[in-house]
């Protein structure tokens, strides 16, 4: 799951970064308002955590914009304001959610998963790929009835392949939307994490689901 990040505090930010990562997300972070939005309006997100005190465009109007460009996502709002009246305001600017500072991470991740489970646009839950089952809330996989035991970057490798079951993605698509946005496909870590995938996905069961298309990419389907 791809998060954008708007927080101009580093350590906030860098905070953010490093836990989601952990968790399996692939986080981008910008400082400001223009550059939130830029990226909102050019990358495709599942879903954005925004401070309210940003320079310039406070987070609030930045939320306004967002909603105004058709934006849809599921949007987490981060404050040190405790007012009602502050969090009234983030909510009918568009935001799914409000959170004050400071927070527990686990209290994020569990808003996180549940705004994006309200959305509109969330993914299907669970995700069925011949005897493989994907279960995306409770970040759980398993095949043949048997759970896999997936370090969570491979469980969000796992995921989008299935998302986009029967069709072939790049390396470069997979780094951008696995990783984060400057991750550079000429590496071989895309390769690496294939091959372990496919020593949990594929190897101790019959029929492969993990494909190399040579020169394009990989696919996952059935058998």
């Amino acid at each position: 799951m791809r998060v954008l990040v708007i927080e101009d505090d580093p350590q906030t930010a860098g905070y953010l970064a490093k836990g989601l990562g952990q968790e399996g997300y692939a986080v981008d972070v910008e400082p400001d308002a223009p550059s939130g939005l830029l990226r909102l309006l050019t990358v495709e997100y599942a879903v954005a955590i925004i401070d309210v005190m940003l320079p310039g465009l406070d987070g609030i109007n930045l939320v306004r914009r967002a909603r105004a460009a058709e934006i849809s996502i599921p949007i987490l709002m981060l404050t040190a304001r405790t007012l009602v009246d502050d969090k009234v305001a983030g909510l009918r600017a568009g935001a799914d959610d409000y959170l004050t500072k400071p927070f527990a991470f686990s209290e994020l991740l569990a808003r996180l998963e549940a705004i994006t489970k309200r959305s509109s646009r969330r993914e299907e839950d669970v995700i069925r790929v011949g005897d493989l089952v994907i279960d995306v809330i409770r970040r759980r996989a398993t095949r043949a009835g048997k759970e896999l035991q997936l370090q969570p970057l491979e469980f969000s490798l796992l995921a989008y392949l299935a998302r986009n079951r029967g069709r072939v993605i790049s390396k470069t698509t997979i780094a951008e939307q696995v990783w984060n946005y400057n991750f550079d496909p000429q590496t071989s870590v895309v390769e690496t994490r294939i091959c372990r995938l496919r020593d949990k996905v594929d190897k101790p069961f019959d029929g492969k689901l993990i494909r190399t298309v040579r020169g394009c990419g990989y696919v996952l389907d059935g058998p």
